[in-house]
């Protein structure tokens, strides 16, 4: 493999109904931000069916050229045909970087493709950057020391420990990224990108699965990740019916209700509002920790929200380490008293 053939930043642009995704966008920025010391450009590719007039958002958002495989064939995701168009447009274009979403989309696709194409793939990376790899030298064997590598930094062993890894001996370097880690750039109005439309050609075969019915689920559960306060209870709140208060907090600040996996584990609470390594990854400008201990797992989905409050009764948890501001005391008496003072508060102002 000539690894000097292999250049851009790539982007899988998700688009589901015709919309796309907000991973995509959140990809196009931290591509942008990785072309920069590469000196080369952003690429998106668009996969679907009558999805062209997409484009412009996606050159908005940071694309240089946008790659469109329309066919009738992509209208809706299997994994067969889209992972012939996405390995098909790596096999064609050769880019260097390929960064895939984290969704369920993704998770399914961003494998297939990197198996197909003969690399490998760093899952649910919180850091990418480019460096030199190994990160420092080896005595003796500076000269093997690599340069302009995507180093792809993950939480490994359950959390415990954090992982830093390259793909420096194959192409591309794909990585997926769980939505809401990194942050959408500010869209430039009018921006253009250069079209390039790409069809490698779809022959259904045993692989290709057979779509009956789509079934759309219905559900009234807010999406956290789009919360500018989230009120987050962990296994400390006690049970399902003590959530009351946090749901009366969250109403006086107009914040939403969210939880740690422990809660979810006890059926305390839907999965849709679990905050962490397994569940989603938030960012809101306000972030009350109420009960939870603060283990990294859940520290991982939450760490860059701008202001964390937390309350807990044990003074020694973790999740007064990341924490801005701290209570030390019960939950049942504080959060009652703090529902009370700020309703008081914006009464009289």
């Amino acid at each position: 493999m000539n690894l000097a053939e292999y250049k851009g930043v790539f982007v899988f642009a998700q688009q589901v109904d015709n919309e796309i995704s907000g991973i995509a966008l959140e990809l196009l920025g931290k591509a942008k931000e990785l072309a920069q010391p590469l000196d080369t450009q952003v690429t998106a590719v668009l996969i679907g069916s009558d999805v062209k007039n997409l484009t412009s958002t996606l050159a908005e958002y940071g694309a240089d050229r946008v790659i469109v495989v329309d066919d009738p064939e992509l209208k809706e995701y299997r994994t067969e045909p889209y992972a012939h168009a996405l390995a098909s447009v790596i096999n064609e274009y050769k880019p260097d970087i390929v960064l895939v979403g984290a969704t369920a989309i993704g998770r399914d696709l961003g494998p297939t493709v990197s198996a197909r194409v003969a690399t490998g793939l760093t899952a649910d990376c919180t850091v990418l950057e480019i460096g030199d790899f190994p990160l420092q030298p080896v005595p003796g064997k500076e000269d093997e020391q690599k340069h302009n590598q995507l180093l792809m930094t993950r939480p490994a062993f359950g959390g415990n420990t954090i992982a830093t890894i390259a793909c420096p001996n194959t192409r591309p370097q794909m990585a997926t990224v769980r939505p809401g880690v990194m942050q959408k750039i500010d869209p430039v109005k009018g921006a253009t990108a250069e079209i390039v439309e790409f069809n490698p050609g779809f022959t259904p075969n045993n692989k290709y699965v057979t779509i009956k019915e789509v079934v759309k689920a219905v559900s009234d559960v807010e999406d956290i990740m789009d919360a500018k306060i989230l009120v987050s209870g962990g296994r400390g709140v006690g049970s399902a019916e003590n959530f009351k208060l946090l749901e009366d907090l969250a109403a006086v600040v107009g914040g939403t209700v969210s939880c740690s996996r422990a809660v979810v584990d006890s059926g305390w609470k839907p999965k849709d509002l679990q905050v962490g390594q397994t569940g989603k990854t938030v960012r809101p400008n306000v972030y009350f920790a109420i009960g939870i201990s603060g283990a990294i797992q859940h520290v991982a989905g939450m760490e860059e929200s701008d202001v964390i409050i937390a309350i807990n009764k044990d003074e020694d948890a973790p999740i007064f380490d990341v924490a801005d501001y701290g209570i030390v005391g019960d939950l049942n008496k504080i959060v009652p008293q703090l529902t009370a003072a700020i309703k008081e508060a914006l009464a009289n102002k």
